[in-house]
């Protein structure tokens, strides 16, 4: 049996106090759940603030993004091993935003990832179809090419690490992939994985992301590949983030 894992992704919000507040509000309002992983993600100046207002161990720390360098002349990039001075269990990797925004390559998430396992953390490796490669019938080749080139070379670590479906059209957008769409995608991955590592392919925890509130986290985490959710906006919001969790016991 797989244990939930539902990870909260604060992207660029929150100052230095308001992170230190809604980390405190999710504390309170998860006190009687010990059956789900919850991480949260905030962004980096709250690192160190949010781990210890979190210090009791019941909330893991997560990071939204690394560079895979071990140190060097890399201005404003943070590292695998300043991410482990801070105690962060988990480092998204591969999120939409980045591959869209910043231009990330399928090369540059593996190097990512290859770094976040080498740290001795478990990547959270995002995966998803724009709307056109959906539309175009291209959903199962772009997320298989995206898996296998993501997970290259920490075979042996999948065992750990988290892979979140996003399918790019439904993130911040309201629309939500229907529970079967969910399950379809997630099916496949677990699959995938299977083929790639044996026995990990049933242990590996797979998320889903995508505009997932409190009113319909309950139906997609009914779904039985997935293990849990990686939350954008909803988190932002201690009672809706809660709600979420709770819908993945």
């Amino acid at each position: 049996m797989r244990r939930p894992i539902v990870a909260g992704n604060w992207k660029m919000h929150r100052t230095l106090g308001e992170a230190t507040e809604l980390a405190g509000e999710i504390d309170r309002a998860l006190a009687a759940v010990a059956e789900v992983d919850v991480v949260l993600c905030p962004p980096f100046t709250a690192l160190e603030a949010v781990r210890r207002r979190i210090a009791d161990g019941r909330l893991r720390l997560g990071a939204q993004n690394l560079h895979w360098p071990t140190e060097g002349a890399f201005t404003g990039e943070i590292s695998a091993a300043m991410l482990g001075d801070l105690d962060c269990s988990f480092v998204i990797v591969g999120h939409s935003e980045r591959r869209a925004q910043f231009g990330e390559t399928d090369r540059v998430v593996n190097r990512k990832v290859r770094a976040v396992v080498a740290a001795g953390m478990k990547p959270i490796l995002c995966v998803g179809e724009t709307q056109e490669q959906r539309d175009d019938g291209c959903t199962e080749k772009v997320v298989r090419e995206q898996v296998s080139r993501g997970v290259d070379g920490v075979e042996d670590a999948l065992i750990d690490a988290v892979i979140a479906y996003e399918p790019v059209w439904a993130i911040g957008t309201g629309r939500t992939a229907s529970a079967a769409q969910v399950q379809e995608v997630h099916g496949l991955i677990r699959e995938q994985i299977r083929g790639i590592a044996g026995n990990a392919g049933d242990a590996l925890r797979i998320q889903y992301g995508g505009s997932v509130k409190p009113e319909n986290a309950r139906e997609i985490f009914a779904q039985p590949d997935v293990d849990g959710g990686l939350i954008g906006g909803a988190s932002l919001d201690a009672a809706s983030f809660a709600a979420i969790v709770e819908a993945a016991i």
